[in-house]
């Protein structure tokens, strides 16, 4: 039975790869560790990434020569992000092997179904104004390709990703890069880390050759076979077809595989209670600012910016004290993934609505339900790293609601008194100086008050907040508007996982 999965995992990785770009660990490690037990044992995770990166490595090589053939390859803007990679991938690898398999496991299991939920959402990932091939790196460029390089070098090795999916993002909403170009660049790097990768992995667990080399055979065979034949597919159909079948998939795969790992859990009362729990928190809390809000958006003349933001700062500070009242990392979790579930399809039944638009204040049609659902897959993500990962639930809170209000009040300051525009190379021009200092500043007494009342010391308090605002507001600045609700609070949550 498990050389079933071992096709299934292996295809799925190489039809990932083809289309999207996607390392084979995206797909193929969950598969691996959870229904295959010759995986579950001690170091099994650590060698699913291994096969998966070993799998990779054809897979994307395949993939790259067909991208090349149709001209959708950029390494003017991808070289710098190709020689970071390379250079932290090592240390990646060994990291994984110090930490072993339930970090890495878990990692892959939410990886694979967020990923698959931002497809859905936003299927194209390429700007409306791409930049031509072959444009070199400028400051801002250079820049985001050495953080997020590094970053996603160490990544690489640490999960076993490869780094594609990442790069994807990266390429197409930060360097301006047309998806399939992306797709084509991403792939030609990851020729190379997976490779590197794979021999580290190898040579710091050798077992793995003598124990698996003929599983490790028939998924590099199979990966390679369907890299080839989705990426063919890929180039010959629009952006957005293969956005929305890439999605699908590794939603239902990411779901499937969460369920599976985690049935005893999920089957349990303890966490329907600690859901219930947090639902009842979320609802005390949340009513009565409901009833107060609205009357003030249909009575009076608010400004529509203002509402948004106190619609803003309502939903943060709601899972701020969700965060800080719940049992456990998983109650909270689920409980921000159901609302998130249950809030979307609500939304689209009602976007047609006449009220709708004054209520909520869209800047494009489809805006709000898009950008709910990915606000609390966002809270999800940081309360599973933060609390699940590291154990530490204040970060998680103290992350969300450092971002939540700064960001707030960098509306509310920027918007009607942000007189002095940044004008650097790093920032977009659209953000102010007041509104960047104002976000710096709430964002700082939000931090040491939460951190205070939580028994931290008060020099820890102070330069964990200053720290935490200082690298949150620098983030919000640089980053453009529709991404600065996933860059912020995952920077100063880093910030403050390295400073507590």
């Amino acid at each position: 039975m498990e050389w079933i999965w071992y096709f299934v995992a292996s295809a799925g990785a190489g039809i990932g790869t083809g289309l999207a770009g996607l390392s084979a660990a995206t797909v193929m490690v969950p598969i691996l560790i959870v229904l295959c037990p010759s995986f579950s044992r001690a170091n099994g995770a650590y060698q699913a990434t291994a096969i998966a990166l070993a799998s990779d490595i054809l897979g994307s090589a395949v993939t790259t020569y067909t991208y090349a053939k149709n001209r959708n390859i950029d390494l003017r803007r991808g070289w710098l992000m190709l020689v970071c990679i390379l250079l932290m991938c090592t240390v990646g690898s060994y990291a994984a092997y110090i930490v072993g398999n339930v970090v890495l496991g878990n990692f892959t299991l939410f990886l694979t179904f967020f990923i698959g939920i931002r497809f859905l959402i936003k299927p194209d990932t390429s700007r409306e104004n791409h930049k031509e091939k072959g444009v070199k790196l400028d400051w801002k460029g250079i820049l985001i390709s050495l953080f997020f390089g590094l970053t996603i070098g160490f990544g690489t090795g640490f999960v076993g990703t490869g780094g594609g999916m990442m790069m994807l993002i990266v390429f197409t909403a930060f360097l301006g890069m047309e998806l399939k170009t992306a797709v084509g660049t991403s792939t030609f790097i990851m020729t190379f880390t997976a490779l590197i990768a794979s021999v580290s992995h190898i040579l710091i667990h050798p077992a793995i050759l003598l124990e698996k080399w003929n599983v490790m055979l028939v998924c590099i065979i199979t990966a390679t076979v369907f890299s080839l034949i989705s990426a063919r597919f890929a180039n010959r159909v629009k952006n957005r077809t293969v956005g929305l079948v890439t999605g699908f998939v590794l939603t239902i795969l990411g779901a499937a595989m969460l369920i599976l790992n985690y049935r005893d859990l999920l089957l349990s009362i303890d966490l329907v209670n600690q859901i219930l729990h947090c639902i009842g928190i979320l609802a005390a809390y949340i009513l009565p600012c409901l009833m107060i809000l609205l009357p003030i958006r249909f009575l009076t003349k608010i400004p529509s910016f203002i509402f948004r933001k106190l619609l803003h700062i309502v939903a943060v500070t709601c899972v701020s004290l969700m965060l800080l009242t719940a049992k456990s990392w998983q109650g909270a979790a689920l409980t921000s993934i159901l609302i998130a579930a249950a809030v979307y399809p609500i939304l689209v039944l009602l976007e047609n609505e006449p009220w709708y638009e004054k209520l909520f204040v869209q800047k494009k049609p489809g805006e709000i339900k898009k950008s709910l659902l990915l606000l609390f897959f966002m809270f999800a993500v940081v309360i599973f790293i933060a609390w699940g990962l590291f154990g530490k639930p204040l970060i998680a809170a103290a992350a969300i609601l450092m971002w939540g209000a700064g960001d707030a009040a960098a509306a509310l300051i920027g918007i009607p008194y942000g007189k002095h525009k940044i004008q650097c190379r790093i920032c977009d021009g659209k953000k102010s100086w007041e509104g960047s200092l104002a976000m710096m500043f709430v964002s700082f007494i939000f931090g040491l008050l939460l951190m205070l009342s939580h028994e931290i010391t008060i020099s820890g308090a102070l330069l964990s907040s200053l720290i935490g605002a200082v690298f949150g507001a620098f983030t919000e600045m640089v980053t453009p508007s529709e991404y600065d609700t996933i860059t912020v609070p995952f920077v100063i949550m880093a910030v403050l996982l390295l400073l507590l």
